[in-house]
């Protein structure tokens, strides 16, 4: 992860974040315990769990992605970028890719499609063995889904207002949130970017998880983000 250079102007002012505005954080579909649903059950295997809901985040998080997908186009969102940070696509051999938006999305939900069919990642078949790297390979995953659910807030907000689908989305980005955390699946740093969003949306469902640290939002004022940061 490399800084990129200020340039010497002075930063732009941080835009106003409209998926704070009180009237939206309070919208959801359901006001059930995501602490509870995410914790793993007494006689479920651990791998199982977390495949089965590695899975599920993965469609619900491509078809959130789907109702807004016409207004992320290459000239709308000519990089991946979430608040100041903008995110590099890394293919199979390391090679950083530099891209737009809804390729990064592209490249993200294909190699995810391509793992949890893969019957040797995400085996279905009764006897068959989890890889010793699926763990590693969730996390990724569930890194890359992160930055999808980002990208929504911070670039595509009015849109997901305007479709009256802000409420799905707070809703599916609090169970995803307290999901990783409960395993620790993603880095705190990799999430602090949202961590305002974050801290709102998750505080009362996550009373009994003060695991990774959301009290990081403090720190993370607009001074901190001066200038863009690569990933």
């Amino acid at each position: 992860k490399s800084k990129g250079k200020p340039n010497g102007k002075k930063p732009a002012p941080e835009e106003k974040k409209l998926y704070l505005e009180p009237e939206y954080t309070k919208s959801r579909i359901t006001d059930f315990e995501f602490k509870e649903l995410v914790m793993l059950p007494r006689e479920i295997d651990l791998n199982e769990w977390l495949a089965s809901n590695t899975t599920t985040f993965f469609h619900h998080i491509n078809l959130q992605y789907s109702t807004i997908s016409e207004f992320c186009t290459g000239e709308s969102c000519q990089t991946m970028a979430v608040c100041n940070t903008q995110y590099y696509w890394y293919d199979e051999r390391g090679k950083k890719i530099k891209c737009t938006a809804p390729q990064y999305v592209d490249f993200v939900m294909s190699s995810v499609q391509k793992l949890v069919t893969d019957e040797d990642v995400f085996p279905t078949k009764y006897g068959k063995e989890f890889p010793n790297s699926f763990e590693s390979l969730v996390k990724k995953i569930c890194k890359y889904l992160f930055h999808v659910l980002a990208h929504i807030y911070s670039s595509h907000f009015k849109e997901t207002l305007a479709l009256e689908l802000h409420g799905h989305l707070n809703t599916l980005y609090t169970h995803f949130i307290l999901f990783i955390r409960e395993f620790n699946l993603v880095d705190p740093k990799e999430t602090t970017i949202m961590d305002d969003l974050t801290e709102v949306l998750c505080s009362s469902s996550s009373s009994g998880s003060s695991s990774n640290g959301s009290g990081n939002g403090s720190s993370n004022s607009a001074g901190a983000q001066n200038h863009v940061k690569e990933r």
